[in-house]
């Protein structure tokens, strides 16, 4: 459990802790035996917005009824969150499924400048989507493309028809494949497996340009530099 500067935490019999603003002490109070025991860690100061904090780590097991708490402190400097966000477009591409992680890196160099953290991929349409699949082989695109228009065929059997058969059967594929994909960042890179790509699923016909906003949430290279 980490502790913010100027706090003191208890643990309490139910084992959750509760926090509450005193001096730059860090405190565990814990139950064994009866008796009540305190550990008291103090907080070190290095500017008037970072500092470096004791993170507790604590083990905890059923003791004669009572509550037996381990605790082992370990100084690390707190670390800054940055975050970015960027639009970008990707070029048309015909309809189907289309291996796109080397256009995201092109497109987002600054993911290099990230040591940890988390990206979001947000697509702007409604009958385009996105997930993540096979890199290897070419075959997994095409025989994907054919199982999602077996699951939704084109036809008149939609209402909404005014934009072109290819259109309904695409928002469909749209919201059953999903907009979005969360992936960790490690490196400068997403922490992909060694078979998985980012696919772009084109479901119309003439799609077009298509947008994308990436989110970036992590901690950057203490040196500024980037990953190669």
């Amino acid at each position: 459990m980490a502790f913010s500067i100027g706090t003191t935490a208890t643990l309490s019999s139910s084992g959750q802790p509760g926090v509450s603003l005193i001096s730059p002490t860090a405190s565990i109070s814990y139950l064994h035996s009866s008796s009540l025991h305190n550990t008291t860690v103090p907080w070190r100061w290095s500017d008037g917005y970072r500092a470096l904090p004791t993170k507790l780590n604590m083990n905890r097991r059923s003791y004669k009824g009572s509550l037996k708490v381990t605790c082992e402190s370990t100084l690390n400097m707190a670390a800054s969150t940055e975050w970015m966000q960027k639009t970008f477009s990707l070029p048309p591409f015909k309809r189907g499924c289309h291996i796109i992680t080397r256009y995201i890196y092109e497109a987002v160099p600054e993911i290099s400048q990230f040591e940890v953290g988390l990206a979001n991929l947000f697509i702007l349409h409604t009958s385009a989507s996105l997930t993540i699949n096979e890199n290897a082989s070419s075959d997994v695109p095409l025989d994907m493309e054919d199982a999602l228009n077996r699951i939704v065929p084109e036809g008149n059997h939609y209402r909404h028809l005014d934009e072109g058969y290819d259109d309904m059967p695409a928002h469909v594929k749209s919201s059953m494949m999903g907009c979005s994909l969360t992936i960790p960042v490690t490196a400068g890179r997403f922490h992909l497996g060694i078979w998985q790509g980012i696919w772009l699923n084109e479901h119309r016909d003439y799609g077009g340009p298509r947008r994308i906003c990436i989110t970036l949430e992590g901690k950057k290279r203490a040196d500024t530099r980037k990953y190669t």
